[in-house]
């Protein structure tokens, strides 16, 4: 009996290292929720879609900081340290109504490897040189107004997004399933003053808890923008704030499963009524709670050419 003992202890310490040492899966990390081209926002939809046939086409680079970085106690591990991406989308518009699509294509993600509260991480390696992932999840969108004017007050719609997996979940830019965004926006503007906000629900199969950082199923989607148009000449400046996140149900609130993300934003754009109109924008910001995919700074530039 005795000189079994030590090959059981044996046995049991390499089954708790095993244990241990569980490999966390990949998923989709990105957080930035991109609106359908000619919404205005960054995230939020100004819904002042109207006329006849009309669409809009775009395209966004960003570039993003630590959007998966876990810490337990003094130790860090940045398993997503940089992430760039190219966003080409178009839209077709038809009176109050707009259908959209998004081509998400990863520039470069990089991260470290390692291993954090009882599980192994490996790191991403994307480039286009050596390791392309040339196109992750597909997005097909609808979004409607349902109540007010294109340039009113108060405007209400709703919106619902499709995500067609593609990529590899082990780079961080898929869940590897079907994902579905169901959205209520509101929007309006006072004189000078826009705003914009939405509550939804992000419908995610996907549920990794307790693997820290990772996806915990399906989420509540919140955010709202506002900011001030200047107009100069035969252009409007657009500046102010938009802030966003969700938070998985499962855990309702809790820091370490809600990503919440603030950008100020700044957006030039034509005044005429008729014709094809260019649109710029610049965002800069960060995680308010950089947990569960929000990076802790990210940068955004879009260049949209629409028409209504």
């Amino acid at each position: 009996m005795r000189s079994s003992s030590p090959l059981a202890l044996g046995v049991l310490l390499l089954a708790a290292s095993a244990q241990a040492q569980q490999p966390a899966q990949g998923f989709a990390v990105e957080r930035l929720y991109l609106s359908a081209p000619g919404a205005g926002w960054f995230v939020m939809d100004g819904l002042d879609m109207h006329g006849g046939l009309g669409g809009a086409v775009n395209i966004t680079v960003g570039y993003e900081r630590n959007a998966l970085r876990l810490t337990e106690g003094a130790q860090s591990l940045a398993v997503v340290s940089d992430r760039a991406f190219l966003d080409i989308g178009g839209a077709v518009t038809f009176g109050c109504w707009r259908f959209y699509l998004n081509l998400d294509l990863p520039l470069d993600t990089q991260g470290q490897s390692g291993t954090l509260g009882g599980y192994s991480y490996t790191a991403p390696s994307v480039d286009l040189a050596s390791h392309p992932d040339t196109l992750s999840d597909v997005r097909l969108g609808v979004d409607v107004r349902i109540l007010g004017g294109p340039s009113g007050p108060f405007r209400l719609g709703a919106g619902v997004q499709l995500f067609i997996p593609n990529g590899n979940r082990a780079d961080y830019d898929t869940d590897d399933t079907f994902r579905a965004m169901l959205r209520l926006l509101v929007a309006g503007d006072v004189g000078l003053f826009t705003y914009a906000g939405q509550l939804g629900v992000h419908l995610r199969p996907l549920d990794n808890y307790p693997v820290p950082g990772s996806p915990e199923g399906s989420e509540l989607l919140f955010g709202v923008a506002a900011g001030v148009r200047l107009p100069v000449g035969t252009l409007a400046f657009i500046v102010g704030p938009e802030v966003y996140g969700a938070t998985a149900f499962r855990t309702f609130l809790a820091a370490t499963s809600t990503a919440l993300e603030g950008l100020l934003t700044l957006r030039v754009e034509g005044t005429g009524a008729e014709g094809p109109q260019l649109r710029f924008k610049l965002g800069a910001g960060g995680g308010l709670n950089p947990q569960f995919g929000a990076p802790e700074w990210r940068l955004v530039l879009s260049i949209e050419l629409f028409a209504y």
